[in-house]
């Protein structure tokens, strides 16, 4: 084995070191999709998505080229391992890779028009403890119009920093709120208990139980009420998986108002303060002024 020194860049990742911690960002494989969507002259976005858009699946003309778009999601994809931000938008695009038409690329378009403005942008990882798992979920009840299924998203913070996240389209329709909220809260439980496993591997395990915010009274009130109600019945394996990670110990559900729940990033369009905010929030921001490592 050959000692290469410093971790600095991995499969398009560049990793800068400093007194504040390590930034993450993907700046130069960035500026490859914007050149190969040929936009580099184009004006920027202040978000990625618009906050009242929904994506129809044949709505419009097809695109002259779905290779490239096709080609572009899936760029888009690799990009939100550092880019959390953009994750719910990449989503909603790569639903129609099978049959893209206009405003699908024009939705595209907008997400690489908002890269270019934040081009530099990345995850600050910080040095803090890894002693809590904190987890946000919400979902966008019936948010998809041509299904009518619901989109769910996540985020997992290890101590101050996020380690995961996600914005998924659910498999089944839910009846309810309830039962869409539910269902996210279902998947990031399994997130967080995964991670939790991991640590465990590692030798450094989590003593304290994982807090999960949801923004849905009743979702919170399910994961520990055992009555059952006739509207949770197409939920029943998701409740009693998470009400099990709650009787040992391991979870905690709690409520969090809207205002703070980070997890809407992943659910659907925001307005620009609030997207900015959460942004901020998840740690992706430009780098410092000095990426230099105080042990060089």
């Amino acid at each position: 084995m050959t000692d290469l020194g410093k971790f600095h860049y991995f499969l398009g990742i560049a990793i800068n070191r400093d007194t504040n911690g390590m930034f993450l960002s993907q700046q130069n494989y960035a500026a490859d999709i914007i050149h190969r969507a040929w936009i580099t002259s184009c004006n920027s976005t202040s978000t990625p998505v618009d906050t009242f858009l929904k994506l129809p699946a044949a709505v419009g003309p097809p695109v002259v080229d779905p290779t490239l778009y096709r080609s572009l999601a899936g760029a888009l994809q690799y990009l939100t391992f550092t880019r959390p931000d953009i994750t719910y938008a990449v989503q909603q695009v790569c639903l129609h890779m099978h049959d893209p038409r206009e405003p699908h690329l024009n939705a595209l378009k907008r997400i690489i028009r908002y890269i270019k403005g934040t081009i530099t942008h990345g995850i600050h990882l910080k040095p803090a403890s890894i002693s809590t798992i904190t987890a946000y979920t919400d979902a966008d009840w019936a948010g998809c119009t041509t299904t009518r299924r619901s989109t769910s998203g996540y985020c997992v913070f290890l101590g101050d920093n996020i380690v995961s996240w996600s914005s998924k389209r659910q498999q089944t329709v839910s009846r309810s709120s309830v039962e869409a909220e539910y269902r996210g809260v279902a998947n990031v439980v399994a997130e967080t208990s995964w991670l939790r496993n991991l640590l465990l591997e590692l030798h450094c395990p989590i003593s304290t139980a994982t807090i999960v915010y949801c923004n849905n009274v009743s979702a919170v009130y399910l994961s520990t009420n055992p009555v059952q109600h006739q509207r949770t019945k197409n939920i029943e394996i998701d409740i009693h998986f998470v009400r099990e990670r709650v009787a040992v110990g391991d979870v905690r559900v709690l409520h969090v108002p809207s205002a703070y729940q980070y997890a809407d990033i992943f659910t659907k369009g925001l307005s620009t303060p609030l997207f900015t905010n959460f942004q901020s929030s998840l740690r992706v921001q430009p780098p410092y002024a000095t990426t230099t490592y105080a042990g060089e």
